[in-house]
């Protein structure tokens, strides 16, 4: 028999933004099918809610739990995490998935409403819930922190230039908690994906002219899936990644391998 143990979330707690749908989701089940008691947090509560269902369904009851949060705003953030320490305990686990685009165009002509909702909501936020999951883990002397960031962080863009700022803030964020947190155990990762084929990124990749440049350009020829940041995920909340902190780990088929 295979020992998967490295591999083993049996009793960890894990909590997850943007979870109701696509990486968020696929990166929930993954945790869920490797022990853990997850989290499903977005701003529906009944989507939250199908999916805690679905992964309550395929691994057992309680393995899941819904709590609707809007994560732009800081109370919401702190109530979330409360409920979760009153349903399931301290926190081993945080994913930070939830993310806006507002805006599609040029920097120029960015509205400061939409640019203050990027910022806010794809970086604030992270480093208000990381604020207040840190202790959880601190006490522990173990933990596993991952900030949802995007290839688009390591290159401009005519069209998402303030999204991409905001994802390359995320990995300055997981940078500098990892240079605090590492003495206490705690590690903290960025996730970067490339073009995934979900409801978020869609205007990007549903279109002849992005289906081509895949099949051109992509070394695996393909899209990504919500699937693929799965076992990703896994990896980072477990003890196969021990010794990782503070990297931005591309899942782009390697389409980023030059940047």
């Amino acid at each position: 028999m295979v020992d998967t143990s490295l591999f083993d979330l049996t009793g960890r707690v894990a909590l997850l933004t943007g979870a109701s749908k696509g990486m968020g989701q696929a990166m929930a089940e993954g945790l869920a099918e490797h022990g853990a008691r997850v989290v499903i947090s977005s701003r529906k509560q009944d989507a939250c809610e199908a999916v805690a269902a679905g992964i309550n369904n395929r691994f057992g009851a309680g393995r899941a739990v819904a709590i609707a949060c809007n994560a732009g705003y800081k109370e919401q953030l702190q109530s979330l995490v409360d409920k979760t320490h009153d349903l399931l305990g301290p926190v081993d686990v945080l994913v930070g998935n939830a993310g806006v685009n507002p805006f599609y165009g040029p920097m120029s002509k960015i509205p400061d409403e939409a640019f203050d909702k990027i910022l806010n909501t794809n970086v604030k936020a992270n480093h208000w819930l990381c604020q207040m999951v840190i202790p959880d883990m601190v006490a522990k002397g173990r933990g596993s922190i991952m900030i949802t960031s995007s290839t688009g962080a390591f290159a401009g863009s005519e069209v998402l230039g303030t999204y991409n700022i905001s994802k390359l803030a995320d990995i300055a964020l997981i940078r500098n908690l990892a240079l605090e947190l590492g003495p206490k155990g705690v590690r903290v990762n960025a996730i970067c994906p490339g073009l995934i084929r979900t409801d978020f990124a869609k205007a990007l990749w549903d279109n002849p002219e992005a289906e081509k440049r895949t099949r051109e350009q992509v070394p695996l020829r393909r899209l990504g899936e919500a699937s693929d940041l799965k076992g990703l995920a896994v990896f980072l909340a477990s003890d196969a990644s021990a010794y990782i902190t503070g990297q931005a780990m591309t899942v782009c088929g390697g389409a980023n391998m030059w940047a």
